[in-house]
């Protein structure tokens, strides 16, 4: 409805708000609500009907209009006094929008414009394997949320999923809990041990033999246990990683750990010196320190295990022991006779000479380091080797480190579990228990384990799988991670990759030691024209699924120490085209899977000068027919090295700078037309499109050649491909 202006003058004394209130209560019958504001001398009664009261007055004091004319105003309701109502503290300059002008769109049927793709940033992110946390029976979920960066809620939901339940995050749980939340979380763990609930006693040492090979390590571990197992082994070079115990001459025991001493094994040597107390350095005194050598002493140092020099084959002619002590001191071994604390042994295995005070040597070391462990509660070990047994299925060799393996036992083995069936000691006796620093063969594992893998008792079956399946979930995770990182570092020019072939291949062992050896020896043989893609590996022999892997990748299948397939997997290898190569000694196989690689190689394409030619006279025809084509100048000349063919490209020089170089048009003895001419032999040649010959030019046969990779092995073993 339109309001109109109605101005009234109402003369009252003390007028004061009652009457507003007054005025306000009257109006409001009609369902219209106000409310008051002020601006400048003026008080302001907005109603909700979109109009506004005007009261001008002069200032109020106390609650009362000082004026005693009062002005009463109605107004319609403004853009400007809307705006004002709305949003009243935006009312100083307050500008309208204005409607534009409607914009004719000129070219409608004209097709979008196309914008370029901006692919996204790629962030660089920490993987989430690299950090390692270490965990201990009897923590918190508070401070495992501190360690692995995490909300406590977020680990009290896992906590749950997983199905334990606790009061706080206060509360102690288990280690096996720990493990599974943080693997969850996606961190990668370590067990933290502690000896202080059980009563610790004296254990034997555990020693790891490492050298170069042929050193005589395993010779020297027969002259102290009286054995021949030197003798036995393939190809008189150690390939697996042995232990057993001996009973030394003052009836002291001690562990021996045999490592092999080819480059191949470089991992198992690694792994022994992991999980000894001391380690035996066999240095022979004719040949000196060797690659091996300095190798076993870098992983002595990462380990931080003391080292102990057996200087061997003292008896032979050409020994030189102070010749050893000076190479071994230039490579920061402090040996004793030169004011440190590493002690030095000659010894000879043949004529077991010096075993007594090898023996010595190791029980004082072993006294000094006072090694005692936990005998009762739940016990630790670490996988030595594994292996495929065909009737008693996987079998892990292990060196209990901490408590007692028992029969009926649940253990987890890294990623694989199992329930004890059987012990054995190396003797293959069957055993009740295994107690610290003994190896021991285990048998019962659900799956075959790495060398390497620490074996940890729990207390049900239940438990055992929760870990195992959370292992093997956080295993395929890094290995997914490890895929795409290769993908993403792979060159992405299509020259080298088009350049680049890839060799499959199936690689298959007796233990899961050589399996990882072999792996990795064949890895090292990568070069930039091929490239050894291992598709799979496996513990025991050939089997009819690798031969159908083989079919679909076109790989080769290389079998180390496995005994020879049946015929009816050789018929189906010949069958299908498979390449097999079988070898019981690592160098034998390297060497010809090196010769495989060589021949798959594509080469690089060189040119090569293949003979040489003197220019002793120049022809030139002249008034040529069309059909024979234009005038030709033809050199004539005596080849002075090498050979000439039709087929090549010749260069022209001149003072020995290159004046042209193009193809063999015509090549001729005499008057006859021939593919080449030998060195002495006088001819005539043309060269297309080059007519700038002079007496006494040079004209050089270039041939276009291959040149594949070489194969090269050093003496200590190592292999690598040279393009």
């Amino acid at each position: 409805m339109a309001w109109r202006v109605l101005r009234k003058k109402v003369y009252q004394q003390g007028l004061n708000a009652s009457f507003l209130n007054a005025f306000v209560s009257k109006h409001s019958k009609s369902g219209v609500h106000f409310f008051f504001g002020s601006h400048g001398r003026m008080l302001v009664v907005f109603s909700s009907a979109d109009s506004y009261i005007g009261l001008s007055s002069g200032a109020s004091i106390n609650g009362r209009i000082s004026s005693n004319i009062l002005n009463i105003r109605y107004f319609h309701a403004t853009a400007f006094m809307l705006a004002w109502r709305r949003k009243e503290d935006e009312v100083p300059g307050l500008k309208l929008q204005r409607k534009e002008k409607p914009i004719r769109r000129e070219n409608r049927n004209q097709a979008p414009v196309e914008a370029p793709y901006v692919p996204p940033r790629k962030l660089n992110l920490k993987p989430s394997q690299d950090k390692i946390i270490e965990i201990f029976e009897g923590m918190t979920i508070h401070e495992l949320a501190k360690r692995t960066s995490s909300s406590i809620g977020a680990l009290l939901e896992i906590l749950s999923n997983v199905g334990e339940k606790v009061d706080s995050e206060f509360e102690p749980i288990s280690v096996d809990i720990a493990e599974l939340i943080a693997m969850e979380v996606g961190v990668n763990v370590r067990r933290l041990h502690s000896d202080k609930s059980g009563v610790l006693q004296p254990r034997p040492p555990v020693v790891t033999v490492m050298g170069h090979v042929d050193h005589g390590k395993t010779s020297l571990l027969d002259a102290l246990r009286q054995t021949s197992v030197a003798a036995r082994e393939v190809g008189g070079i150690t390939q697996h990683l042995g232990a057993f115990v001996v009973e030394m001459p003052s009836g002291a025991s001690i562990t021996f750990l045999d490592t092999p001493g080819h480059a191949a094994f470089s991992a198992m040597r690694a792994r022994g010196a992991a999980v000894t107390d001391i380690v035996v350095l066999v240095v022979a005194a004719d040949d000196g320190v060797m690659p091996q050598t300095l190798e076993a002493i870098s992983h002595a140092k990462a380990a931080n295990v003391p080292i102990v020099v057996a200087i061997n084959k003292c008896d032979k002619p050409s020994a030189d022991p102070e010749r050893v002590k000076i190479q071994l001191g230039s490579e920061g071994l402090q040996l004793e006779d030169m004011g440190g604390d590493v002690q030095v042994v000659e010894v000879s295995a043949t004529t077991k000479a010096g075993l007594d005070r090898l023996e010595e040597a190791l029980l004082l070391q072993a006294e000094m380091m006072e090694l005692k462990a936990r005998i009762d509660g739940p016990a630790q070990a670490y996988v030595v080797e594994a292996r495929l047994d065909r009737g008693r299925g996987p079998l892990a060799t292990a060196i209990v480190k901490c408590g007692t393996l028992s029969c009926s036992q649940h253990i987890v083995v890294g990623a694989e579990w199992g329930r004890i069936r059987a012990i054995r000691d190396m003797f293959g006796k069957v055993i009740e228990s295994g107690q610290p620093a003994l190896p021991v063969e285990i048998e019962g594992l659900r799956g075959l384990p790495m060398a390497g893998d620490d074996i940890i008792a729990v207390h049900s079956e239940e438990r055992a799988r929760m870990l195992s399946a959370g292992r093997k979930k956080k295993v395929e995770k890094d290995r997914l991670l490890k895929v795409s990182e290769v993908h993403i570092d792979t060159p992405d020019t299509e020259e080298e990759v088009s350049k680049r072939v890839e060799l499959p291949v199936i690689v298959k062992a007796d233990v899961q030691g050589t399996v990882q050896a072999v792996t990795d020896a064949l890895r090292s043989l990568n070069s930039p024209q091929v490239f050894v893609n291992v598709v799979h590996v496996g513990v025991g022999p050939i089997s009819q699924s690798d031969i159908d892997l083989a079919v679909a990748c076109g790989a080769c299948i290389v079998g180390f120490n496995i005994r020879n397939p049946p015929s009816s997997i050789t018929l189906a290898t010949n069958k299908a085209n498979i390449k097999i190569c079988l070898h019981r000694i690592i160098y034998h196989l390297l060497e010809e899977m090196g010769k495989v690689i060589v021949e798959k190689a594509p080469g690089t394409c060189e040119t090569k000068v293949g003979g040489e030619a003197e220019v002793l006279g120049i022809f030139e025809l002249k008034g040529r027919s069309k059909s024979k084509g234009p005038d030709v100048k033809i050199a004539g000349c005596r080849v002075v090295d090498g050979r000439f063919t039709k087929s090549s490209t010749l260069r022209l020089l001149r003072s020995g700078e290159v004046i042209f170089e193009g193809s063999c048009a015509s090549l001729k003895r005499g008057k006859q037309d021939v593919d080449a001419v030998g060195k002495g032999t006088e001819c005539g040649l043309v060269i297309q499109d080059c007519d700038d010959f002079q007496v006494g030019d040079v004209i050089q046969c270039l041939e276009h050649v291959i040149r594949k990779p070489k194969f090269i092995s050093s003496e200590s073993g190592a292999v690598h491909i040279e393009c």
